[in-house]
């Protein structure tokens, strides 16, 4: 069997509480689910996290809804190049064209 380590890290208790909760919910440890993950960073370089319960505020759907509508009425600006895109910016930040 491979040497074990502990590692100690501070989080609020109603967290850990939840985490334990569903960990075994799922027939899981909470110990085993922080190997698995530590695995998986390690193997991938990558750390991932799922947003599922985040919802949008108020203010991100009226703005995706308004962006929505603008898309399709045509009424957005497209660019074949950077440079073409950067040019547009910076006479919008000078004030030489209105948006």
């Amino acid at each position: 069997m491979k040497k074990q380590a502990v590692i100690t890290i501070k989080i609020e208790s109603s967290l850990k509480d939840a985490a334990m909760k569903t960990a075994d919910e799922l027939g899981l440890s909470l110990s085993g689910i922080v190997n698995a993950y530590l695995k998986d960073l390690v193997r991938t370089k990558q750390i991932f996290f799922d947003a599922r319960e985040e919802k949008p505020s108020a203010y991100l759907r009226k703005a995706l809804k308004e962006s929505e509508e603008d898309y399709k009425n045509g009424d957005y600006y497209s660019f074949d190049d950077p440079k073409e895109a950067l040019a547009f910016l910076k006479d919008v930040s000078d004030g030489k064209i209105k948006i």
